[in-house]
């Protein structure tokens, strides 16, 4: 997770909160499932303060049991020998909460654990996404130095294909994109096209890069093709044969 506060403002997050809260004061083993990014090790760690191991890595799993009463397992869907982590389990007496991407077996999970929570991806939980997006929006503002500047945070359009990594990494462009003078883009350009040449067609190739955005930014500022010729001093055939070649709609 890209933020240390478990955020619970859907009714998902809730109801996952709501469940590790009983592990604070009862003496039961947790599993939670979830893709990448949704907030499970956030939330193993809300349950109680532990050192996390790696289920991939099973010697190293097994000396974790030994040495800690309480214990974080991510990855517990790729433990090789559940057999014997079980019996370490029970040897070493341990109180774990567990991370998986993926639901393993039912039997595995009931031998193991006595609640299991499901946390949705992002996409599933619009008022967790408004808070990220003000957190994130505050820590780019931050990190950017610019104060001054302030973006209307309804018009950002956000990535939450890899939930909390592509939300926070949308947040952090548009603030830049907005705050990026002539010099910093021509700087981005020039590192782009440095790794990008060499095809042999680079010319023809790389045109689009220029092209494309130029007329986006055209279709949104005047609205027609015979305002962005005007506009562009482009011939309105060269644009239109533009526009069909990168099925640009206005």
């Amino acid at each position: 997770m890209a933020h240390r506060d478990f955020i619970a403002k859907s009714r998902a997050s809730k109801e996952a909160l709501k469940s590790v809260n009983l592990l604070k004061s009862l003496n039961l083993n947790a599993l939670i499932i979830g893709e990448r990014g949704v907030g499970k090790k956030t939330l193993a760690r809300y349950a109680f303060d532990a050192p996390i191991s790696d289920g991939s890595m099973l010697n190293e799993l097994i000396k974790a049991l030994e040495l800690n009463d309480k214990l974080i397992i991510k990855n517990f869907d790729k433990i090789s020998n559940f057999d014997k982590i079980k019996k370490a389990i029970e040897v070493n007496n341990n109180k774990i909460i567990a991370t998986a991407k993926s639901s393993i077996d039912s039997r595995i999970e009931d031998d193991f654990f006595s609640i299991k929570i499901q946390l949705p991806p992002l996409s599933q939980r619009a008022e967790d996404v408004q808070q990220f997006i003000k957190i994130f929006y505050k820590e780019a503002k931050e990190i950017f130095g610019d104060q001054s500047y302030d973006l209307d945070l309804d018009d950002i359009k956000v990535d939450l294909s890899k939930n909390i990594y592509s939300l926070k990494r949308s947040i952090y462009i548009a603030y830049m994109n907005c705050t990026l003078n002539q010099d910093d883009i021509e700087n981005i350009l020039e590192v782009f096209l440095f790794y990008k040449l060499g095809t042999g067609n680079d010319y023809r190739e790389l045109l689009p890069l220029f092209d494309i955005p130029l007329i986006k930014s055209g279709f949104k500022k005047y609205g027609s093709q015979l305002a962005i010729s005007k506009a562009l001093g482009l011939n309105r055939n060269t644009l239109r044969k533009k526009i069909n070649e990168y099925k640009l709609e206005g």
